[in-house]
């Protein structure tokens, strides 16, 4: 499909409105906002990966697609999760018929959903998920809808990768100032250096199976530590649990 002047003037502006998005959160909801009117399907959601192995609804324009995407994720099969695995799309025309996914299909068909279109979102680098697109109308999706679909998802993975990138960067500098703080505390109550005092935390951290952040954060909010001390590095004393 090649796109006229007007679709490609609709794309570009898209582009710029999804790399505004502040969020993550408000990123994806644009997506499916935008997938609604752009492919004309009645519902819309997005599965997004984080890590290697946890996928999640991330947005969806109707409880009806969220339950779809939870049916798929129960029943470890799907053209969403077959969609992540590959660079392709994948179209069911009829999901009281389509054979591929046994266990999902006939599901989301009693949910009133007969047309499914799932696309892959990725970069160069990662995959950031897959836009899930349904109606309740069979054979709904033609090769003019996959390809909007690709123009859509292209955009959309690049835009969600990239912000959710800046969040992650934002959430390593709080963190990094709020060890920095926790350290600064454990300083000045106990005359130790910054590395002895990392160490500490490190130690609550990994004895309670806190991450460190949290220990930080609650050190400096509470002033306070768990209330079973960790043994100390070498040549430290413990500081004692409770209020400082």
């Amino acid at each position: 499909m090649i796109l006229d002047g007007d679709d490609a003037a609709v794309f570009a502006d898209l582009a710029v409105r999804l790399h505004d998005g502040p969020t993550v959160q408000e990123t994806v909801e644009r997506v499916v906002q935008f997938a609604l009117s752009a492919v004309g399907c009645r519902h819309a959601g997005v599965l997004m990966v984080h890590g290697r192995n946890r996928i999640e609804s991330a947005a969806v324009t109707d409880p009806v697609a969220a339950k779809a995407d939870q049916l798929q994720l129960a029943a470890g099969e799907g053209p969403c999760l077959a969609a992540l695995t590959d660079d392709h799309s994948y179209r069911v025309d009829d999901t009281a018929v389509d054979r591929r996914w046994p266990r999902w299909s006939p599901l989301v068909a009693e949910l009133g959903l007969r047309s499914v279109l799932s696309v892959r979102l990725f970069t160069s680098a990662t995959t950031v998920g897959a836009l899930n697109l349904f109606d309740p109308e069979p054979c709904r999706f033609d090769a003019d809808d996959v390809a909007v679909a690709h123009v859509l998802a292209r955009h959309a993975a690049v835009a969600l990768a990239s912000t959710r990138q800046v969040e992650h960067l934002e959430l390593a500098v709080d963190a990094r100032k709020l060890i920095g703080q926790a350290q600064g505390i454990l300083m000045e109550r106990f005359d130790l250096d910054a590395d002895r005092a990392f160490a500490v935390l490190r130690r609550y951290s990994q004895d309670h199976n806190i991450k460190l952040r949290a220990v930080a954060q609650r050190l400096v909010e509470t002033r306070q530590l768990p209330p079973t001390p960790p043994t100390p590095p070498t040549g430290t004393q413990p500081p004692t649990p409770g209020a400082f």
